[in-house]
């Protein structure tokens, strides 16, 4: 068999030389932008330090008392994106447990009959092993 038609090798030709040139200048602009987006994504109202996008809420907190100790009680004054923030929960894992569990429902509870049991345990038992 062949190693495929010319217009295939001219094909990965065509690939192998745009991986060597790289990115284009519209690409390259681009991503520099949402770097730039990204980087600034959080910023400190009082000393416009920046955060990056994936920064949270507990990074931010720690900032505001690190930073701004008088503000500690209105994290808010600082970022927007703490309104609602529990310093006793930084994580806001007690929050969702809790959340999550919802109102507990008691288990239900099957009634015993006491005369079905004993009538299958004697069906059981008086079936007993099969002889060869």
């Amino acid at each position: 068999m062949g190693k495929g038609s010319n217009v295939q090798k001219a094909q990965a030709a065509r690939e192998r030389n745009q991986k060597k040139m790289g990115k284009s200048d519209e690409e390259r602009k681009a991503a520099s932008a949402k770097a730039k987006q990204d980087a600034s994504a959080f910023m400190c109202k009082i000393c416009r330090q920046t955060f990056m996008v994936n920064a949270k809420p507990s990074l931010l907190y720690l900032h505001v008392t690190a930073k701004h100790d008088d503000k500690k009680d209105d994290p808010v004054a600082c970022f927007d994106s703490l309104i609602g923030f529990d310093p006793a929960d930084p994580d806001g894992k007690k929050k969702t447990a809790t959340a999550a569990a919802g109102p507990v429902k008691p288990k239900k509870t099957k009634k015993k009959d006491d005369g079905d049991l004993l009538s299958l345990l004697d069906a059981g038992l008086k079936k007993g092993k099969k002889k060869k």
